[in-house]
């Protein structure tokens, strides 16, 4: 007998489209449009007309270039052919940390909680040292000038590592991907539902049944999608976060995370570390309002709707259950990775509830325990930037941004969002 599946969870996810107004979705127009021709492992093959070009099209090249600021603050609009979510509060650019002040004359002075920024020898381990703190203290005794900075080649060399160690990942017997239409990025606007078909012909829902996708899924039903309601989080759901943390650590993936942030001096211990990724992750703060209403594993898996669309909501599996559901709709696709394995990449355009997302790009295939660790290395080891990484020696680009309206423990902030921005055929 097959292990027991996990089965998506229904009443809570359901329950906020009572509390904002929501339009019927039905199938729109599915006249059918030139496919991109790069497909997925598993994929079913649209051939294009004779005579027509394949389009190559890079992920997401205008994402970063779409950013705009009104009033101090991001928009909520999106471009075409940008996957963008950020909020209001979203830090964009500097450090993952708030560190304010000077070391001039303090470098190696004791912890002083009062002070707004630290000069400590262990400031770089909690992320509070001052701005100056390297070119002011890194001479003293005890500091090493290497030690706060992960090189480009050391992110390459790490990912490569996860990526092997990935053995939770879906084979390419378990997925069978319909990914039919590929549109231009100039039409990712349109909203035209180009693809009868729903994307996933085929999971293999075994898979389901592993330690860490099972402490995953059990996740999923904590969140209410609508920003501005607050979340409520009991016993329950902080013991279902910890279980998730606790399987995921068992894992190679996270095993070799864990061991290259220590050896990088970013943690003094996997403790440290562990309690850093409930509180960057799971920590609550005020997405649309007043309310503590969203966090970072909310928002960047499961998903969220604010202002009429969809946020958020980079997840593979989520999208499986969703759109087994009913609940999700699936329009088209912008961009395939070059992977003939799984994890690839994929960019795509649907409806979830009636809510459009105009470019959700997505790992296919991966374990949770893969995503988890990519997005989480490249938010500790280039917060509010591009975090360029290899896979399988593929390039691939991964996007995070910083909630810097709140903080936690000295000065941490936490995710506002982590998602894939480029990689390359």
């Amino acid at each position: 007998m097959a292990p027991p599946v996990v089965p998506p969870s229904a009443s809570p996810a359901r329950s906020w489209r009572h509390q904002i107004h929501r339009s019927q979705w039905s199938r729109r127009d599915s006249r059918l449009t030139q496919g991109c021709g790069a497909l997925l492992p598993g994929s079913h093959p649209v051939q294009p007309p004779v005579g027509t070009m394949r389009a190559s099209v890079p992920l997401v090249v205008a994402m970063l270039c779409g950013l705009a600021w009104a009033g101090g603050e991001y928009t909520d609009e999106l471009e075409p052919f940008l996957g963008l979510e950020e909020e209001p509060g979203v830090d964009t650019a500097s450090s993952l940390y708030s560190a304010p002040g000077s070391c001039q004359g303090r470098c190696r002075e004791a912890f002083d909680r009062h002070q707004p920024c630290h000069c400590d020898a262990r400031c770089r381990g909690f992320g509070n040292c001052c701005e100056d703190f390297h070119s002011l203290c890194d001479h003293h005794e005890g500091f090493s000038r290497s030690s706060n900075a992960i090189t480009g080649e050391e992110l390459r060399h790490i990912s490569e590592r996860i990526y092997r160690a990935d053995t939770n990942k879906a084979g390419k017997e378990d997925i069978v991907l319909n990914s039919q239409n590929c549109i231009s990025p100039s039409e990712t606007g349109d909203r035209v539902d180009r693809c009868p078909e729903p994307l996933f012909s085929y999971v293999n829902e075994k898979l389901f049944s592993k330690p860490t996708y099972a402490a995953f899924i059990r996740l999923l039903n904590n969140y209410q999608p609508a920003t501005g309601h607050p979340e409520h989080v009991g016993a329950q759901q902080v013991a279902e976060q910890q279980a998730f943390l606790s399987e995921v650590m068992q894992t190679a993936v996270m095993r070799e995370l864990s061991s290259f942030l220590l050896q990088q001096n970013r943690y003094g211990s996997e403790q440290e570390f562990v309690e850093d990724l409930q509180n960057m992750w799971f920590g609550l703060y005020s997405r649309g309002g007043e309310e503590r209403d969203s966090s970072g594993f909310e928002h960047v898996f499961s998903g969220e709707v604010k202002k009429g669309k969809v946020t958020g909501f980079h997840n593979w599996i989520r999208f499986y259950l969703q759109e087994k559901e009913g609940l999700v709709d699936y329009y088209s696709y912008v961009y395939d990775g070059p992977w003939d394995s799984y994890p690839d990449v994929l960019a795509m355009q649907f409806s979830w509830d009636g809510f459009y997302k105009e470019v959700g790009s997505a790992f296919i295939g991966s374990s949770p325990e893969f995503e988890f660790a990519l997005y989480s290395l490249c938010f500790i080891a280039r917060p509010g930037r591009v975090c360029q990484l290899s896979l399988g020696g593929h390039p691939l680009a991964i996007q995070t941004y910083t909630w810097d309206k709140t903080t936690y423990g000295h000065g941490r902030k936490y995710i506002a969002t982590a998602y894939i921005v480029s990689s390359t055929r």
